[in-house]
């Protein structure tokens, strides 16, 4: 779930980069020749988009340390987090579904949403959260999942079965 986030917000930023540079050429192909105030525009551009680089990757830097924490609450290696299909079946095994799963995640477009939503919301009740939390998770994934690893928030084993 957490590489999911994460792959996200590399693709915007490699998306942005990319649209930077269509618009710097557009622009430049339109006029024939960079404007006199083009220079101190490029600097701003280029400004803004280390600024956003920064911001994403501080983002991501924090969603790993959340992930990492929460697995070690849930008695799971913390470094299994940043292993793509590793850490899907690590989080199964936190929430209490079978590995094959997995292959539900996988190979049922569509329906793999539902599944990702259902363990979202297992991993809000093995925390010992409700409803609220599990669409915290969804919808403001980058505050509830530090409250989750970084939080005095205790595991209660499987779905809350502790």
């Amino acid at each position: 779930m957490y590489e999911i986030i994460i792959d996200k917000q590399i693709c915007l930023i490699f998306f942005s980069i990319i649209a930077a540079a269509k618009m710097e050429a557009r622009n430049h192909s339109k006029n024939g020749a960079y404007p006199k105030s083009h220079t101190s525009r490029k600097y701003n551009r280029i400004k803004r988009m280390t600024i956003g680089l920064l911001f994403s990757l501080g983002l991501i830097v924090l969603m790993v340390v959340s992930a990492w924490k929460t697995y070690e609450k849930a008695n799971q290696p913390g470094w299994a987090c940043i292993i793509p299909i590793y850490s899907t079946i690590v989080m199964l095994e936190i929430i209490g579904k079978p590995w094959w799963w997995l292959l539900l995640l996988i190979f049922l477009p569509g329906l793999n949403i539902i599944w990702a939503i259902w363990m979202l919301n297992l991993l809000s009740k093995s925390f010992g959260k409700g409803t609220g939390f599990t669409l915290g998770l969804i919808f403001l994934p980058f505050i509830f999942y530090p409250i989750l690893g970084l939080g005095d928030v205790e595991y209660q084993g499987p779905a809350g079965l502790k």
